[in-house]
């Protein structure tokens, strides 16, 4: 069984010149450890790293402002390793088709988003940092999520009836595409095979503005999605990870609660007991005028320690998962 790597084996391969060792992408027989990350605008990357001026609120927010103070130096130390240059992580490979955009894929850094450059960043930061330093196996993020789509109508799922969503149906390509596409996409693969280790749902901001169709479907819809999912791309008992609606509705009216209780409630169903996790993200929102998009709610602000700390908390709650 794999032992995971620890803040102490960072501390030690430091002290002792072996920092390269856990950098390195990982070459030898185990699989690659491979998860999707699928949802909406909040998913795709709205965090903002380190742009500044009146349009960024001064630059309030950012990674660059937030890294030290908050003490997200101390949880995520690879992410700033020499200087103040923003690192990336050979051991994560990361996998992003943006719409209408060219393909985004290498080590896991800042810019795997629908924004060009380097200046914005999702979950898949904090999620990979703390997946690369559990696991020992190389990991592959595939990346699936595009703004503005609702689970009712643009990711519904076959067994939901109806028509079924573009951008389920494209989800499942891309996924395909991307493990076909494993070894001319990431020249360090050396043929060791890949494992399905996960699934992580980060969504709902379209279907809690639909509180008369969306919102009343939304569990059975996400059962559905989960069970079609599996299903698809034959990985039954994948562990799914259901990310908390965050922003800044946190005490918002009841339809928002209503949809937060129908994501919590699919993962509390006896059949998916031990395989799927409801992780809350409500405590990571932060405050408009201490972000760099104060009118972006929807969002999350831009707030660069939310979106840090959501992905961590993912990854945790897919942590959990494990047999």
């Amino acid at each position: 069984m794999p032992i995971a790597k620890t803040n102490l084996w960072r501390v030690l391969a430091l002290s002792l010149g072996l920092l390269s060792l856990t950098w390195s992408a990982r070459a030898d027989d185990r699989p690659v450890k491979v998860f999707i990350l699928a949802g909406q605008s909040n998913m795709q990357g709205q965090a903002v790293a380190d742009l500044t001026g009146k349009d960024y609120n001064g630059g309030k927010g950012t990674l660059n402002e937030v890294y030290g103070p908050t003490g997200l130096a101390r949880r995520f130390p690879e992410l700033r390793r020499e200087g103040s240059t923003w690192s990336s992580r050979p051991d994560v490979w990361i996998r992003y088709q943006p719409e209408n955009q060219a393909l985004k894929k290498g080590p896991l850094g800042l810019g795997f988003t629908g924004y060009g450059g380097k200046n914005h960043f999702g979950p898949e930061l904090g999620f990979g940092q703390v997946m690369g330093d559990h696991l020992t196996n190389q990991v592959l993020l595939i990346k699936t999520a595009w703004g503005g789509k609702s689970l009712y109508r643009d990711f519904r799922p076959p067994s939901s009836g109806g028509t079924v969503g573009p951008y389920y149906t494209k989800m499942i390509a891309e996924v395909r595409e991307a493990l076909a596409k494993l070894p001319t996409d990431f020249p360090g693969y050396q043929g060791q095979g890949f494992e399905l280790a996960g699934l992580v749902w980060y969504q709902g901001w379209n279907d809690g503005v639909d509180p008369r169709q969306a919102i009343p479907e939304y569990e059975e819809n996400l059962v559905h999605l989960i069970q079609d999912v599996r299903k698809d791309l034959q990985a039954p008992g994948l562990p799914v990870v259901i990310g908390e609606l965050t922003g800044p509705w946190v005490q918002a009216p009841k339809e928002w609660q209503t949809l937060r209780k129908a994501q919590a409630s699919v993962a509390s169903r006896p059949e998916f007991r031990d395989s799927v996790r409801f992780v809350e993200t409500h405590d990571f929102v932060r405050k408009p005028e201490d972000s760099p998009n104060p009118g972006h709610g929807h969002h999350e602000f831009g707030n660069a320690e939310t979106y840090l700390l959501v992905g961590e908390a993912l990854a945790r709650g897919m942590i959990s998962l494990e047999k």
